[in-house]
């Protein structure tokens, strides 16, 4: 068996497909991890997801910005953006079952291996917060959705404040600052405090701020954190972070990293992208 990370797909089937098929992808045989930003600004959107629902337990999925902004439009609780490529699962017939696999995705997934635990996310893990932490909060928001609070939930998602995580938070401060650190998350005080506006490369952070995973004595120091999200920073490979969005949907390249859970053995696979979108999130 094959374990396999991918990095944004934003509606991008045809890369996926080319993508599986250089991997020589079996779902009877192999897994996939998907880290989030599975729909929009790409041409086919719902292709993606019926792909991915008919993996069954073969793929695991994040949910990314993207993802939880599909749900939003398709609630009624938020307007399309201009950008959005999302009318290929709404104006779907079979749209409400995508939606209803979406609501069931994961916000972090953990893989115990041997040589250092692996946390996937789709953009970032605050620098107080500990692998145990970040997996008991992410379940707060896969209730949520699960629920039949989630058009509250999604109505009240949006936001750049509360900019910094505090135990003691509740409501929906507390909700918004747990997706905004999973889904959003780029630069950030060394306390913690979330930047939001800055979209660039790791070069480019403000006064004041550092990605994320250079915050000294971050909690997840200890760990291997694998995410997406950002494309301006594009492959990363470390033993504490791993980057995999290459910026497929803005022409750059789909990438896969294959792992396994007895050593820190990896490989690189990528395919280019056709995608004509202009670059931003």
């Amino acid at each position: 068996m094959a374990l396999y990370m991918i990095g944004d797909v934003q509606g991008c089937d045809a890369a996926l497909q080319r993508l599986l098929d250089t991997i020589n992808f079996s779902p009877s045989r192999d897994r996939l991890y998907l880290l989030g930003d599975l729909v929009n600004r790409g041409p086919d959107s719902a292709g993606v997801l019926r792909r991915l629902m008919g993996y069954g337990d073969s793929a695991h999925c994040l949910l990314g910005n993207h993802d939880l902004n599909l749900l939003a439009v398709a609630q009624g609780t938020r307007k399309p953006h201009r950008k959005d490529t999302l009318e290929s699962v709404l104006n779907a017939a079979d749209g409400n079952a995508m939606l209803h696999w979406l609501c069931h995705q994961k916000m972090a997934i953990q893989l115990p291996r041997a040589d250092k635990p692996l946390l996937m996310v789709h953009a970032g893990v605050l620098p107080t917060w500990t692998m145990k932490q970040t997996l008991a909060l992410a379940q707060e928001i896969e209730a949520e959705l699960q629920s039949t609070r989630i058009a509250a939930f999604l109505q009240a998602m949006y936001g750049n404040t509360p900019a910094q995580w505090c135990d003691s938070l509740s409501g929906m401060d507390r909700l918004r600052t747990i997706v905004n650190a999973l889904t959003r998350l780029r630069f950030c005080t060394a306390q913690g405090e979330m930047e939001f506006e800055t979209t660039e490369g790791a070069g480019a952070c403000p006064v004041g701020y550092m990605p994320w995973f250079d915050v000294p004595d971050r909690q997840t120091a200890n760990v291997t954190v694998a995410f997406g999200h950002w494309s301006t920073l594009g492959w990363l490979d470390r033993s504490d972070a791993i980057s995999m969005d290459t910026g497929c949907v803005w022409g750059g390249c789909l990438s896969a990293l294959r792992f396994n859970l007895q050593d820190a053995a990896q490989e690189l696979i990528q395919v280019k992208c056709q995608a004509a979108q202009q670059p931003g999130k």
